[in-house]
């Protein structure tokens, strides 16, 4: 005899209600739909990353326990609005830096103080692009595309010209006087060039520039051009934490800038892109998601061998003068120090601050 029940069977919704509460949940933040998160709106598929362990690269990376960057000096505060890049032209004058609000701007002295050099962008106008300050705000972005962001800069020191990595406007050039820069490629390998960073000069004249990508990790490489290695790329050093930009010295050594530093927790999100994608789609601000990650960014340069063997190690533990510090560059006994987020440039004598090498 078949015995029926009433009033029981009322699905997996009311069996199990915390089993569908996480499920829509996880639903909701795979599919985003207000665009919370911090790659809400964006094409975003994450890769599994091969680095270094981080176990092996933080047991090794040399401390500095004197918090020596600390040591540097604010300059031009408020005065320049996320100077990503520095550079000095063939006559010492400088430093040139570009800006949040989209242009190149060139310190001519106290006198006469910060001068307009270039734009990349014949749209641009002070009316739309320049908003001082808030230049480094969520204000700027949106107008952004319309002003140019130029990041990367490099002086041709044979012909004096200045070259511009722009994130929206590609590689471009503007001669030794200013004024508009000339759009030089918006493509490369047949691909559009999606976020134009940084860029160097050969000495045979070839430009190399490097397009951001959320399909690449951020390893330091070095791609070999002469010699029995042309064509080889190869990893230089294993970082603590996400640099920068490269420059060379005088020396033939190079600095790195570096926001420090990687933890435990990352190394699981490295090798899970499916961990990672759902990470990045919390509906969080990417404050909070570091701080869930165990990250507590502090600002760090280090100087390389052209070996990748560490010659010098700087840090700011608390952050105290310098943050999220984008580009070093060494001039005349002093570190210039940009930033892509802050409104203002670091400088710091080198080597005078220094008494022994890192161990």
């Amino acid at each position: 005899m078949e015995k029926k029940t009433h009033g029981k069977d009322h699905g997996l919704a009311h069996q199990h209600p915390v089993l569908l509460a996480v499920g829509l949940a996880l639903g909701f933040i795979l599919m985003d739909p207000f665009e919370m998160g911090p790659v809400g709106g964006h094409r975003f598929k994450p890769v599994k990353h091969v680095i270094a362990p981080y176990k092996q690269v933080m047991e090794n990376w040399p401390r500095d326990n004197e918090s020596r960057l600390g040591l540097g000096k604010l300059e031009f505060v408020d005065e320049v609005f996320g100077p990503e890049s520095l550079e000095f032209d063939n006559l010492g004058r400088g430093p040139y830096t570009g800006l949040a609000d989209g242009r190149i701007v060139r310190w001519t002295g106290h006198t006469a103080g910060w001068e307009t050099f270039a734009i990349v962008t014949p749209s641009w106008s002070e009316e739309l692009c320049a908003r001082g300050v808030e230049s480094t705000t969520y204000l700027q972005w949106k107008v952004e595309q319309h002003c140019g962001r130029p990041l990367g800069l490099r002086f041709d020191r044979e012909s004096g010209d200045l070259y511009i990595a722009d994130a929206y406007y590609g590689l471009l050039v503007v001669g030794p006087e200013g004024g508009l820069a000339t759009r030089l490629t918006t493509h490369a390998d047949g691909k559009e060039i999606l976020f134009a960073n940084d860029l160097d000069i050969h000495k045979n004249g070839s430009v190399f520039f490097t397009d951001t990508s959320a399909r690449y990790n951020r390893v330091l490489m070095k791609l070999w051009l002469e010699g029995a290695k042309s064509g080889v790329v190869e990893v230089v050093a294993d970082l603590p934490g996400f640099p920068d930009n490269v420059r060379l010295n005088e020396r033939g050594e190079f600095w790195v800038a570096i926001d420090c530093c990687r933890t435990a927790a990352q190394q699981v999100l490295t090798h899970n892109p499916w961990m990672r994608s759902i990470y990045f789609r919390l509906p969080f601000p990417m404050s909070l998601l570091a701080r869930l990650m165990g990250m507590r960014m502090y600002t760090v340069i280090s100087l390389f061998s052209e070996n990748g063997d560490i010659v010098q190690v700087l840090e700011d533990r608390e952050g105290a003068v310098m943050k999220l510090v984008s580009e070093v560059r060494e001039v005349n006994g002093t570190l210039w120090v940009g930033t892509v987020a802050h409104n203002y440039i670091a400088t710091l004598p080198y080597p005078q601050i220094v008494s022994d090498p890192p161990s």
